[in-house]
């Protein structure tokens, strides 16, 4: 890692916004909740997107499928630029280019659109990544866990606030006498303004560090690269605690992924309800992350500091099995949906 001589905060004081950690803190919050609430924004209006593009079943899981998979390749790339260019301008650049697909995806007309839309869609996802690395560069090793796990918890919420906030934007549309078959298409293109907007305020009112920007640093000589940086992807891959990590965020993350991107669908067909109360099934889903994420990075800086990622098996053991009762009781008939997902792996 570079090494950069600043002075990070060692407290989470939620409300000094004079403090340039808290300040980042909260705007990358925000922002990963709006990159979130654009990734999924397009779920509640599923049922809507069949009928007037006239998607197959096949199309319709694999625009999913397609969505997922873009956050994949975009997670690996956006780490490399992190540590080259900086969190900010990385942010800043995925927000903006980020919202040129949710924008086109609202002016979509025919499957094959829909399906190219999702998949760069998918590529917003990569926030999670300059999230974490940023409140990493702002926030001292004693709370740094509550911070990353905070700014997580917060920034995810928005895969299910979008099932609320969604059908409000619609109502407004409507409101404005825009016909109700249509009204998905303004949302997205709002969502994907919203997305461009908070780009330019990262840009404007973030910095990399509690010392300044990367370019700024490197110009005055205060960024020096030690030996760590030198290691490349095939090295860090050879870590056993890299694929630890990996196992655990697979099976939590992965099961959150499948709930936000098809568990509205599911219930508006199966058991016809109306698209806010299924969408308000998965919000009470999602609410889960205000506290149990800065639980799990509390408890996470306190264990660290004895035994490290021992830990971590623990809480793995006790997430498997309770993954495991919890996606049996609901998704027993449900598995031909999730096929490609954690759910048959478990």
């Amino acid at each position: 890692m570079i090494n950069i001589d600043a002075v990070k905060a060692t407290k989470l004081n939620l409300f000094n916004f004079k403090d340039v950690s808290i300040r980042t803190f909260w705007i990358t919050s925000i922002s990963f909740f709006m990159c979130f609430f654009a990734w999924f924004g397009i779920v509640p209006f599923m049922p809507d997107v069949v009928r007037d593009l006239g998607l197959t079943p096949d199309q319709k899981w694999n625009s999913i499928i397609l969505a997922v998979s873009g956050t994949v390749f975009a997670r690996l790339l956006i780490g490399k630029l992190c540590d080259k260019y900086g969190t900010r301008l990385c942010y800043t650049w995925l927000l903006i280019i980020g919202a040129i697909p949710v924008i086109l995806c609202g002016l979509v007309q025919t499957p094959l659109q829909f399906l190219i839309c999702r998949l760069f869609i998918g590529f917003i996802g990569a926030s999670f990544v300059i999230t974490q690395v940023h409140t990493s560069l702002m926030f001292a090793p004693n709370i740094v866990g509550t911070a990353n796990a905070t700014s997580a918890g917060w920034g995810n919420l928005g895969g299910g606030a979008n099932r609320l906030g969604m059908p409000l934007i619609a109502a407004a549309v409507v409101s404005f006498g825009i016909a109700d078959t249509e009204a998905w298409r303004y949302s997205m293109v709002i969502a994907g303004v919203i997305c461009f907007l908070m780009g330019l305020v990262y840009f404007f009112f973030t910095q990399d560090t509690p010392k300044g920007n990367f370019n700024e640093l490197k110009a005055a000589g205060e960024m020096v690269a030690t030996k760590k940086d030198q290691v490349g992807f095939l090295e860090v891959i050879k870590d056993y605690r890299i694929w630890i990590l990996f196992v655990v965020y697979a099976a939590s993350f992965g099961i959150e992924l499948t709930v936000y991107g098809t568990m509205d669908d599911y219930l508006q067909n199966t058991f016809q309800l109306e698209r806010l109360t299924a969408g308000n099934i998965v919000l009470s889903f999602a609410l889960m992350n205000i506290f149990a994420r800065t639980l799990g990075g509390f408890f996470g800086d306190k264990f660290g500091k004895l035994k490290g990622l021992r830990y971590v098996c623990i809480i793995f053991i006790i997430h498997f099995n309770i993954t495991r009762y919890y996606a049996g009781y609901f998704f027993d008939d449900y598995k031909y949906y999730c096929r490609g997902y954690i759910f048959n792996s478990i």
